[in-house]
């Protein structure tokens, strides 16, 4: 396949602290690149590159067959992006932010309204098309930003945290949504913590940490690399952890982590339903009070405490990028 998005030794840094650490990507067309990471590993940072938002200091880059610093304009016309940040006109109506997004990008009179109608049924706005942004909620913004990446119906398609904010039914109609644009050919990286998501939508996915790839491979993959099922089971006092880790130790395949604040012990194991009948005569045997347990597949999270020490939610976002508020300043070609 086509490489569509291409990245080599990308590095960005602000001040002393360094977002991108020499980055490589590769999106081959008609694919989802799912780009996973804790908040400040530097998945903004790298979507802001490629869509021509900042410039790296060092490596390169390109996208629909353009190097993004040589050729920024050419770059613009063939991309669509959503931020994490509803980038809407809270003063114009749905349908004016549309409609307006699709003049700036050509579509002339004529197209222009007709897509923006059409969008505005895709993502359940139809009944809101004409009331003023500023009084949605913040899920339905969330949808009409995503609406405005897709006016021009670009090739290439970018996604910053698209599901943040969003309800479950909207967020199961985005990826049905982004799932016939790649059925249709155009090729999508999206930035995510979510598993979940990547385990959706994603053909590929891309682990980051501190401005470095760390894992790559599918969402299967992943999962296989950080083990198998866990053992997870809540108890009724503080006192009872440690024996609960120590009950568990025969049975477990890997590091067992305590969280005392959920007085909860998850412990990988290799064996399935078995293996949790014989923990559970263990506990018994030794008078621990089992408040919950059940046997689950790893998450976005173990991945995470695998491969860096900590969990995805543990630092605070430092990947932030001057960027415009206004998608008018984006698309402007």
């Amino acid at each position: 396949m086509n490489e569509v998005i291409g990245a080599s030794q990308l590095v960005k840094r602000y001040g002393d602290v360094i977002a991108l650490d020499g980055l490589d990507l590769s999106v081959p067309a008609g694919t989802v690149l799912a780009l996973l990471g804790p908040n400040g590993a530097g998945k903004t940072t790298a979507v802001s590159i490629l869509t021509t938002l900042l410039e790296p200091d060092g490596g390169t880059a390109t996208v629909a067959g353009y190097e993004v610093c040589a050729h920024p304009h050419e770059v613009r016309k063939r991309i669509g992006l959503s931020g994490q940040n509803a980038a809407v006109d809270e003063h114009l109506t749905g349908f004016e932010n549309l409609d307006m997004i699709g003049r700036l990008y050509h579509l002339g009179r004529r197209r222009s309204p007709e897509r923006a109608r059409q969008l505005l049924e895709d993502f359940d706005l139809v009944d809101a098309a004409d009331r003023p942004v500023k009084t949605y909620s913040g899920g339905m913004k969330r949808r009409l930003d995503l609406a405005g990446a897709l006016v021009a119906e670009p090739p290439v398609l970018f996604l910053d945290e698209p599901t943040t904010g969003l309800d479950p039914r909207s967020r199961n109609g985005l990826w049905s949504v982004i799932r016939e644009l790649v059925a249709q050919g155009t090729t999508v990286l999206l930035t995510t913590q979510y598993l979940e998501e990547a385990d959706q939508l994603a053909d590929d996915i891309v682990v980051i940490d501190h401005g470095r790839a760390i894992a790559h491979g599918t969402a299967d993959q992943l999962k296989s690399d950080v083990g198998g099922e866990r053992i997870e089971v809540t108890v009724t006092t503080s006192s009872e952890l440690l024996v609960t880790r120590d009950a568990l130790v025969d049975f477990s395949v890997g590091e067992i982590q305590l969280d005392e604040h959920g007085l909860k012990v998850t412990a990988p194991i290799s064996g399935g339903a078995a293996v949790l009948t014989q923990a559970l005569r263990v506990l018994d045997s030794r008078r621990v009070t089992v408040r919950d347990v059940g046997l689950r597949r790893p998450t976005l999270d173990d991945v995470f405490l695998c491969l860096t020490g900590r969990h995805a939610e543990d630092e605070e976002d430092t990947d932030e990028v001057p960027r415009s508020t206004d998608r008018r300043e984006e698309v402007v070609l």
